[in-house]
């Protein structure tokens, strides 16, 4: 048996048993990542579909993918790869790619016209195998091209540490700005997320996203709340920045196990999006 030190949840995981996240597995009382390198979804994406707005604005970026999620959202778009029961059956399917192999095919695209960035990892939770975000950032970085992180946010500050010196970009998922609502329907915890997002606005540029659900994080006073704490994050100095962090707000549909609720009404986005502009700069609305 070994602790898992990825998330706030610490798995006593017993050998050749997984985590919480159905990815990371004790072997020989070790603590590794089922997943690493094997790879469920790899497309070449606009670069505002991760969504970032003002990273390099118009470029495209190898997107990869893999399975396992630290959180259980009733709404996930991409259940199948992360928390359905399908998942250690789509295990099964998924290629293995190496970090130097998918180093190559990113450069690849680069070179061939395709206007390629860099990687963004994406799809599932890519910190529940960090490692291999880990080795292959760094030799993407080593070719001279971005790497873009996008997650939930729900990690060990330690982890943060071992990618930070290759991720030049992340959007960071604020899913809503209660303790209520990250135990009770992700299943996550809201103060490991804020403090990630603290410490990882002092090492690369940072956009924020949050899904706008009816009946659950969509009150104005809320996201008052929310914009207000982003506007007061600081740099590396001290220096106050939060306002200029983007955050876009996104517009829910029914879908997966949350079916019990209609869509968010369009209004209510941009009336969200109002509120939030009284504390920041850059607001930016999605799904409407």
């Amino acid at each position: 048996m070994a602790v898992c030190e990825v998330c706030y949840r610490h798995c006593d995981i017993p050998e050749d048993r997984h985590g919480f996240c159905n990815v990371r597995v004790c072997r020989d009382g070790k603590v590794l990542p089922e997943n690493y390198g094997r790879v469920t979804a790899l497309a070449l994406d606009p670069i505002e579909k991760k969504p970032l707005r003002r990273f390099h604005l118009g470029s495209y970026i190898l997107s990869v993918g893999s399975y396992g999620c630290n959180l259980r959202c009733p709404f996930c778009q991409n259940y199948e790869i992360s928390w359905a029961d399908e998942v250690l059956e789509r295990a099964a399917e998924a290629d293995y790619i190496s970090p130097e192999e998918l180093a190559e095919t990113a450069e690849y695209y680069r070179n061939r016209g395709r206007g390629n960035l860099g990687m963004a990892f994406t799809y599932n939770e890519p910190l529940v195998a960090y490692e291999y975000v880990r080795d292959t950032a760094r030799l993407v970085s080593e070719r001279g091209m971005k790497n873009v992180l996008v997650t939930n946010g729900m990690a060990d500050l330690s982890v943060l540490r071992e990618i930070a010196p290759y991720i030049h970009a992340m959007n960071i998922d604020l899913k809503g700005f209660t303790d209520r609502y990250y135990r009770e329907v992700l299943k996550g915890d809201r103060g490991m997320v804020m403090e990630f997002i603290r410490e990882a606005v002092k090492i690369c540029h940072v956009e924020l996203t949050t899904l706008i659900i009816p009946g659950e994080n969509d009150s104005e006073e809320e996201i008052a709340e929310l914009s207000a704490w982003v506007r007061e994050l600081t740099d590396r100095d001290g220096n106050r920045i939060g306002q200029e962090i983007p955050l876009h707000l996104s517009r829910f549909f029914p879908r997966f196990r949350m079916t019990d609720r209609d869509a968010t009404p369009v209004r209510k986005i941009f009336r969200l999006k109002e509120v939030a502009e009284r504390n920041l700069n850059h607001v930016y609305t999605g799904n409407v």
